[in-house]
C-alpha cells in the first residue's frame, strides 16, 4: 500500500514539474535576455543647450539593422523641434548618469502603423533582431523593456512581461456615426491587427520592443496612443490596458 501511493505521488508530481516546466524555463532565461537586449534599449528626446534641464524625453525606442537606426512609435517624435535655439532631436543610451546623447535625424515614418525610423551619429549600437509576428498566439508570455514615466524615475531600462490576451482588431465598429471621425473611418477602410497585452504600459514606454522571452526577438511595438484613440474613441474614460504594433509593420518600414 505505501509503496503504490508513494508511486502514485511521485507521479503526480512529475506531471506537475512537466506542465510547470515552460514557466519555469521562462523565468530563468528572462534575466539573461534582458541582460542581452538592455544596450540596445534607447531613450528618445531633444537636447537644447540652453534649456534647463537640457535633455527632455518622450518615449523608448530600440536599435535595428546596421546599429545607426532606431524604431519608434511616431508620436513620441516632438511635431517642432527649435532648431534656431539649437534643439536637436536626440537618442539616450546607457544607464543614470552614464547615459550618453546622440543626434539623430528621422529617416522614414508610417504614420498608419505610428512608426518611426530614426538615423543616429557615431558608432554602431548592438541592433535587436526582428522575429515573425505571425508566429504569435495568444496566451504566449513576452516581455517589454522601456523607460515608463521617462526621466522623473531616471534613464533605467525597465522590464514588465505579460500574456498576449488577445489578438484584435485596432478599429471596433462604432456605436453610432456621430462617433465617427476621419481617422476613424480611414482605419476602418484598411484594418489590421494588434497585440493586446495583459502587463501594464505607462507613458515612456512607447516605442517598447515587445520581445520574446527565450531569444529576445523582437515581436511588436508598444503603443498606447494610437490603438487608444482608435479603439477606445467611443469611451470617455479610456482603459489601462496595453498594445503593441506587430513588428511586420517595422520590416516594412525598413525595406522602403
Amino acid at each position: 500500500m505505501t509503496r503504490k501511493l508513494n508511486s502514485l505521488i511521485c507521479g503526480n508530481i512529475t506531471w506537475i514539474m512537466i506542465l510547470l516546466s515552460p514557466l519555469i524555463s521562462n523565468a530563468s532565461e528572462l534575466p539573461n535576455t534582458v541582460e542581452a537586449i538592455r544596450p540596445s534599449i534607447v531613450a528618445i528626446g531633444t537636447i537644447m543647450p540652453t534649456r534647463s534641464p537640457k535633455a527632455q524625453f518622450m518615449g523608448t525606442g530600440f536599435v535595428v539593422g546596421d546599429g545607426r537606426h532606431i524604431i519608434t512609435n511616431h508620436h513620441v517624435i516632438p511635431e517642432i523641434v527649435d532648431y534656431a535655439r539649437r534643439e536637436t532631436l536626440a537618442i539616450f543610451q546607457g544607464r543614470g548618469k552614464q547615459a550618453k546623447g546622440r543626434k539623430a535625424t528621422v529617416v522614414a515614418t508610417d504614420m498608419t502603423h505610428d512608426l518611426a525610423l530614426l538615423a543616429i551619429t557615431g558608432d554602431p549600437l548592438p541592433a535587436l533582431k526582428l522575429g515573425d509576428s505571425a508566429t504569435v498566439r495568444e496566451g504566449e508570455l513576452y516581455a517589454f523593456t522601456g523607460f515608463p514615466i521617462g526621466m522623473v524615475l531616471g534613464l533605467y531600462p525597465v522590464t514588465h512581461r505579460g500574456i498576449v490576451s488577445a489578438i484584435t482588431p485596432i478599429v471596433i465598429p462604432a456605436l453610432n456615426s456621430r462617433q465617427l471621425e476621419v481617422k476613424h473611418i480611414r482605419r476602418i477602410k484598411n484594418p489590421f491587427n494588434v497585440f493586446q497585452l495583459d502587463a501594464t504600459a505607462y507613458p515612456g514606454n512607447s516605442g517598447s520592443p515587445l520581445y520574446s522571452v527565450d531569444t529576445g526577438h523582437v515581436l511588436g511595438v508598444v503603443n498606447s496612443v494610437l490603438v487608444k484613440n482608435t479603439k477606445e474613441s467611443a469611451l470617455t474614460n479610456p482603459t489601462g490596458i496595453s498594445y503593441a504594433i506587430p513588428v511586420k509593420y517595422v520590416r516594412q518600414l525598413l525595406n522602403r
